[in-house]
Order: structure tokens, then C-alpha cells, then sequence
């Protein structure tokens, strides 16, 4: 007993500490930050104005139990109390001032707000309407109207001020130093005996405002107590009234109805109808939080759980106050801002949490450097997959020399890269803000993150961990080297290399080799739909083989037309070369597949043969007549001469092909070439002998 008894102790001086240590935080360290800045702007956990705010509350309090009496006893009330509301209506009006100079929190992105014009803008449409209704001077008002009954139903405006009591109870009941039993309880009092004090008051005012020679004919006028009569209830004193008509509201209330004191009149009975049917309502929720009570099953009760069981754990542990303090603040900050994304969707289909997601992240994911460029798919993945974080200022996200697994991407907020210098100084050396990426190196290389990586105001960050992220990548691996091209952008000449030896680099060259023959076998058996399905999935059509040749080589090869015709809309380039040199339109024609060339031709594919002097020897020596005409027909230069300086005529010539002869001059084929032994074709035929082919020769020769 007296261990748990210690340790009780302890977690109420840490969490006393805590509080102390908040209130005289500095406004720029508020557990928020400021968004613009402004120096007559009132952070809200300034300590004066948190002085303030109590004060405030007990005139709030005094307020809202005061107006529903003043409505009620207004007849017969001493004028100290009209002189303290007075004082009460001045500190409201004091109140109102301060709401536009105090800095509020953003809903959405939970930044405190500093701007003089947005916290006027909000406070104008939220309460100052009702605030300021509260602050007129309503009993004059009254006097100045001919005291009409009408006018003083707008003292019921004051009640909105009862909002702030409810407010403080809140607080109390996420402060785990306080029992949240007790709280509870104290709580649930203060609403009852709240709804039978203004009822009280409601009963009496019932009976006051019929003409005195009617209030004899109300339910305390007609009162008769054992030998006590009510008849001139007027004179008697204010405490006795009130408590004769709290005691009248609880019965009702209780519905026990002993029958000492009942409706008289239809104004009465009225109100009490609907007066009991309120009290259904009541007890139905003083009920539920009593029951709430005992299941604990309450959101704020679990935080308060949770808190406890981490204040024992980090005080078992001896973490040290700064570690204490982040660990609370982190875990507040969570409560605060309902921040239960996965409990609040884990009962909706996946496919509508993956729309939702989509929805939330995606515009900050696009304007990611790092995924500049990446498909829309692959942009989508990543949305379905990150996770909401929110981190307080000065907490670190990424130390230095850790090897971390999460991608971070701010979505609100600012972050700053912090470097050490010699001395162990820290410098910040760049900040961070929307949608930038942190980590993106270490993650993706395996390599020590490089800075520290710190916050500098109240951030959402989206976190993305790396088996996710890899996950995607083999699908989506086409997007992978864009990601590697765009975190080489910029880089020094060390990471450049590191990243280039990373095995995320290497996965992806892997991935985009076995890529290249998939669609190259493919197009090999004529695939057209596979070689679609592929090319859809990211594959490059202009990536090649263990031969440098690329699917359009390929095609060329087989004949396909069809093929060929999708690859060229793919953007698959028309005069590469193979590692021999060839070109998709040198295959087509050496193949023979003259559909394929002429379409090839049309969309400006051009012959270029390395050794085209040799290619042509080599037909000629061995009569491919038809090879000779196709590439002769597509531009190729008949002069072209291989390693001893001699042409296709030269053999020609010297074999006696008359035909091929022909066929060269025709194209152009120059009959006054010299070999590197000063032969020409013309001598060439001689030897061989052929008088038709010499004649031709000749007769070239004369022509020319």
C-alpha cells in the first residue's frame, strides 16, 4: 500500500510540474505555434490571461445562476445583487475585447492563429453575438420600453454563458492529477440541481405575474403548509421563497408528488407538463452517465487510462522530464485533435477508405519533388498507404545518423534540417515546409540520414514506411527510376554515387532488364495483347536486350505489322541501333517484309549501315538480288566500299553478274571507282571475261 501510495505521489508532482512548467512556457512554445506574427495577439496559455479565464468563470458561474433568479425573483430581489450583476456585465464587456486579440487554434491544421482579422472573422461568427446580446443593459432597457413583460425573456441570452462552465469541466476531466469519478459525479450534480434552480425560478415567476388580485389562485398563493399560510406570500423573506419553490421543482422533478404543493392554474400545469417531460430527457442522461461511470467505456476516460499507464512506465524507467514531457504532450496533442484515423474508418469497406485517403492526401502527394512525374497510379498507391501523424514543435523526426524505414511528407506545418558543426554546434541549414519529403535518402539507399530533422510549429506529417513503399515499387517499378533521376537532382557527387549503388537502383535496373525481355518475347511470338498489357504497366518499349535491341528490331525481324505499328505509337524510336549497328529498318529489309518497311519509311525511319560497303560486297558476292534492290530502293549509297576500297560493281564485275551489274548502275553505281590496287569495274570484267557486261561497262563509261 504504501508503494502505490509513493508512486500516486510521484505521478502528481510530475503532472504538477507539467502544468507549472506550461503555464510559464513563453507564448512561442505554447505547445502550438504562431502562424503570423503579431505582438499584440494573446496566446492562449499566457499566464495572465489564464488568470483571466478564471476569474471570467466565476462570474460566469455567478451569471448563470443569477439571470434565471433575477428572471424569476425580479420583484422582490435586493438591489446589491442588481449591483454585482453590474460589476459581472462590465467584466463580460472586458471579456469581449480580449476575445479579439486572443490567438485561436485551427481545426484543421491545429496551428495557433495569430492574424488579427481571421480571429475577428471567427469570433464575429461564432459567440459575440450572443456575448454582446448578454452585455446590454437590459434593466433599463425594460424601464425605458414601459416595463413590458416581453422584454425581460431576453435576459435568458445570459444563460449562453453557462457554455463556460461546461468547458472547465472538460478540462477537469482530462486532468488525471483530479479523480474522474469525483469529477463526474460533481458534474452531473451541478446539472440537476442547474435544471430545478431555474425551474425554482421559472414556478415563482409564474405566480408573480398575475394581477395581484389573482396571485391567490397560483400554486403558492393557495399554499398551505400545517398552520403556515401563503396567501401574502410577498411579505414573506426571499430565502423562504426560493426554498419553497426549489422544494416544489425537485418533487416534480422526482415526479413523487406528495400533494402539498400542485399546479393551480392552466399556466402552471402547462409548464409543468412540459417541465416533466424535460425531466424525462434529464434522467435518461443522468442515467447513462452514471452507467457510463461504472463500464468506464468514455473516450476521456481512456485517455486518462493511458496517460496513467505512461506516467507509471516512464517514471518505473526514470526516462528524465524531457522524454516525460514530449511522450504527454505528443499523447494530449492526439486526444485534442481526435487524431484516431484507423478507429474512426476501420468498420468502413476498404475500398471506400482507400477513396477517403485518396481524397485527403493526394493533392499534397503530387506536389512531392520526389514524385515529380510519377503516374497517377502510382500517386494514388501512396495515398492509400501513408499515415497521419501530428508532432509537436521541437520535436525530432529523423537523427542524425540513424538509418530510419518511413518516408515523411509534411502536410501542414514546418519542419527544419539541423546540421552539427565541429564544435557541436547546431545549425539549422534548410526549412521544410508543405509538401516537401524528409528522408527520402536514407529510406531509399539504406545510407545514415545525413541532418537532423526537427520541428519548428505544430506539423501534420504523412508517414510512408518503407515495406510499403517497396510494395509499390514493384508493381509501379517504371515510376521507381523517375523517383531515382528525381533524388539525383541536385545532389553532391558522394550521395549521387551512394544513391547509384543503392539497391533500390539496382532492384530497379533488375526489374527494368527483366522487363525488356518480357515485352521482347512478346513481340517474338506476335503478341500483341501481352505486348499492350505490358507496355500499359510501365515498360518501356525503348529498352533493350543482352543485344541492344529493342522490341521494334524485333518486330521488324518477324514481319509484325501490327506490332510495329503500336510500338511506333508508343514512341519506340525508329533509327535506333542494335549492338551490331542495325536498325528496325535494315531487319525489315533484310527480311524481306515490305509492308513493314514502307511504314517504316513513312514515319521517317532512314537506312544507316554501318560497313555498308561490306554488307553490299557480301550480297553481291552472294546474288541476293532482291536484298540488293531493297536497300538500294531505300538510299543506301551503291558507291560504298568495304576494307580494299571496292565496290558492289567491282564485284559485280568480277563475277560476271550481269543483272546485279545493271541493277547498281541503275541506282547510281559509278563505273569509274578504283580499288586500293587502281582496278576498276570495267577491269574487273575483262579479266572475267563477260562481253555482254563489258559492253555495258563501255557504254556506261561513254555516256557518262
Amino acid at each position: 500500500m504504501e508503494k502505490g501510495t509513493s508512486e500516486e505521489r510521484r505521478e502528481e508532482e510530475v503532472e504538477s510540474e507539467e502544468e507549472e512548467q506550461n503555464r510559464r512556457r513563453p507564448p512561442s512554445d505554447g505547445g502550438t505555434t504562431i502562424t503570423t506574427a503579431n505582438r499584440f495577439a494573446i496566446h492562449p496559455q499566457n499566464w495572465w490571461y489564464l488568470v483571466w479565464k478564471q476569474f471570467i468563470l466565476i462570474w460566469a458561474v455567478y451569471s448563470s445562476f443569477f439571470t434565471p433568479l433575477e428572471f424569476g425573483f425580479f420583484r422582490g430581489l435586493p438591489e446589491d445583487l442588481f449591483l454585482l450583476d453590474i460589476a459581472g456585465q462590465l467584466a463580460f464587456l472586458i471579456d469581449i475585447v480580449l476575445h479579439f486579440f486572443v490567438a485561436y487554434k485551427d481545426t484543421h491544421s491545429h496551428r495557433l492563429i495569430c492574424s488579427h482579422n481571421l480571429i475577428a472573422i471567427r469570433y464575429l461568427k461564432s459567440r459575440f453575438l450572443l456575448d454582446f446580446l448578454g452585455c446590454l443593459p437590459l434593466d433599463a432597457i425594460y424601464k425605458a420600453c414601459n416595463r413590458k413583460e416581453p422584454v425581460r425573456y431576453l435576459l435568458w441570452i445570459r444563460l449562453s454563458r453557462a457554455l463556460r462552465v461546461t468547458e472547465f469541466f472538460e478540462g477537469l476531466e482530462k486532468d488525471i492529477r483530479i479523480n474522474y469519478l469525483f469529477t463526474r459525479i460533481i458534474k452531473l450534480f451541478v446539472v440537476e440541481l442547474y435544471c430545478t434552480h431555474t425551474a425554482a425560478c421559472i414556478f415563482y415567476y409564474l405566480a408573480t405575474t398575475l394581477p395581484p388580485a389573482k396571485e391567490g389562485y397560483t400554486w403558492i398563493g393557495s399554499l398551505k403548509m400545517g398552520d403556515y399560510n401563503y396567501s401574502q406570500f410577498r411579505e414573506i423573506d426571499l430565502w423562504t421563497r426560493y426554498i419553497t419553490s426549489l422544494y416544489f421543482a425537485i418533487v416534480t422533478m422526482a415526479t413523487v408528488g406528495y400533494g402539498d404543493i400542485h399546479a393551480v392554474n392552466n399556466r402552471e400545469m402547462i409548464f409543468i407538463i412540459i417541465y416533466i417531460s424535460g425531466d424525462m430527457i434529464l434522467g435518461a442522461y443522468l442515467l447513462g452517465n452514471m452507467a457510463a461511470l461504472i463500464v468506464k467505456g468514455s473516450k476521456t476516460e481512456r485517455f486518462r487510462d493511458k496517460m496513467t499507464d505512461l506516467i507509471k512506465y516512464m517514471n518505473k524507467n526514470n526516462l528524465g522530464r524531457q522524454i516525460s514531457n514530449e511522450v504527454k504532450g505528443h499523447l494530449r496533442l492526439q486526444y485534442e485533435s481526435s487524431y484516431s484515423d484507423t478507429a474512426v474508418l476501420q468498420d468502413i469497406p476498404a475500398s471506400f477508405r482507400a477513396k477517403i485517403s485518396q481524397k485527403l492526401y493526394e493533392p499534397y502527394i503530387k506536389e512531392v519533388p520526389l514524385f515529380k512525374g510519377c503516374s497517377l497510379a502510382f500517386i494514388k498507391q501512396i495515398a492509400i498507404k501513408v499515415q497521419e501523424e501530428l508532432f509537436l514543435p521541437g520535436e525530432v523526426i529523423i537523427e542524425e545518423g540513424n538509418i530510419a524505414d518511413h518516408l515523411y511528407i509534411v502536410c501542414h506545418g514546418k519542419v527544419e534540417d539541423v546540421r552539427r558543426s565541429e564544435n557541436e554546434e547546431e545549425k539549422s541549414i534548410l526549412t521544410l515546409q508543405t509538401s516537401s519529403s524528409l528522408n527520402e535518402t536514407s529510406v531509399l539507399c539504406n545510407i545514415p540520414a545525413p541532418d537532423t530533422v526537427r520541428v519548428c510549429e505544430l506539423s501534420k506529417l504523412l508517414r510512408l514506411d518503407k515495406h510499403s513503399l517497396t510494395d509499390i515499387l514493384e508493381i509501379h517499378f517504371s515510376d521507381g527510376r523517375i523517383i531515382v533521376d528525381n533524388l539525383l537532382e541536385g545532389k553532391e557527387t558522394y550521395l549521387r554515387n551512394k544513391i547509384l549503388e543503392s539497391d533500390i537502383t539496382l532492384h530497379i535496373g533488375k526489374h527494368e532488364f527483366e522487363s525488356a525481355l518480357r515485352l521482347n518475347f512478346a513481340v517474338y511470338n506476335g503478341d500483341l495483347y501481352r505486348a499492350r498489357r505490358l507496355v500499359a504497366a510501365g515498360v518501356d518499349p525503348n529498352k533493350t536486350d543482352y543485344d541492344g535491341r529493342m522490341p521494334l528490331h524485333i518486330a521488324a525481324i518477324n514481319g509484325f505489322e501490327d506490332i510495329v505499328q503500336f510500338l511506333m505509337q508508343k514512341g519506340s524510336i525508329i533509327n535506333a541501333t542494335d549492338n551490331h549497328g542495325n536498325t528496325p529498318l535494315f531487319e525489315a529489309i533484310k527480311n524481306g517484309h515490305n509492308q513493314v518497311i514502307s511504314m517504316l519509311v513513312e514515319a521517317g525511319a532512314s537506312l544507316d549501315i554501318n560497313n555498308a560497303g561490306n554488307c553490299l560486297c557480301m550480297a553481291v558476292a552472294k546474288g541476293d538480288l532482291e536484298f540488293l534492290r531493297r536497300v538500294l530502293a531505300n538510299g543506301i549509297n551503291p558507291n560504298s566500299k568495304n576494307y580494299d576500297l571496292r565496290t558492289p560493281l567491282h564485284i559485280a564485275a568480277a563475277e560476271g553478274l550481269y543483272s546485279v551489274a545493271k541493277l547498281i548502275l541503275e541506282a547510281g553505281g559509278s563505273v569509274f571507282s578504283k580499288d586500293r590496287w587502281g582496278k576498276t569495274p570495267l577491269d574487273e570484267a575483262r579479266v572475267g571475261g563477260s562481253k555482254k557486261l563489258i559492253k555495258m561497262l563501255e557504254d556506261a563509261i561513254t555516256d557518262a
